[in-house]
């Protein structure tokens, strides 16, 4: 089983590299990122949260199939925003409300090597959005005022340490 990473381990804001060959090992890769993610209880899952600096993540969003997106680009995003409760599995305990765009396009690869573009909103834009983040070293926090970043990070070091 993969081991998810966590805070403060630099490898999350570490920017991940095109795979170039969608091989065997990318498929079983992408098998083993959406069992340790269900193992995890998440929705969503990044590469480098597991130490794997290549971009591809992995969702599976209620009433979805589990999906593979590897080398994936976002096309567009819709111009309305929604705020709603994020977590991670890389900070755990920790929840906070972000604004993200409702809808998005985008483009990638399946675990088979064959492109597709999904048009997703609610959950599935959020997490897909999410993850493309970690894709770039991007954490949810991020998108939070220095001031409810910083209270959240005294939140985690406090449960860290329990």
């Amino acid at each position: 089983m993969l081991s998810i990473y966590t805070l403060p381990d630099e490898m999350l804001r570490r920017s991940s590299e095109t795979i170039q060959e969608i091989d065997g090992e990318i498929e079983a890769l992408a098998r083993n990122m959406i069992d340790a993610m269900h193992a995890g209880n998440g929705i969503g899952l990044a590469g480098v949260q597991v130490g794997i600096t290549k971009r591809i993540f992995v969702v599976h969003v209620n009433r979805d199939r589990p999906r593979v997106f590897i080398n994936p680009t976002i096309i567009e995003t819709s111009v309305d925003e929604v705020e709603y409760e994020e977590g991670c599995l890389s900070i755990p305990g920790v929840y906070s409300d972000v604004r993200r765009p409702a809808a998005v396009r985008i483009q990638a690869w399946n675990e088979r090597g064959r492109p597709f573009n999904l048009d997703a909103e609610g959950m599935l834009a959020r997490v897909v959005l999410h993850e493309y983040d970690h894709l770039n070293g991007v954490l949810f926090l991020d998108h939070l005022s220095d001031r409810k970043r910083e209270k959240l990070l005294r939140e985690y070091d406090r449960l860290a340490r329990v």
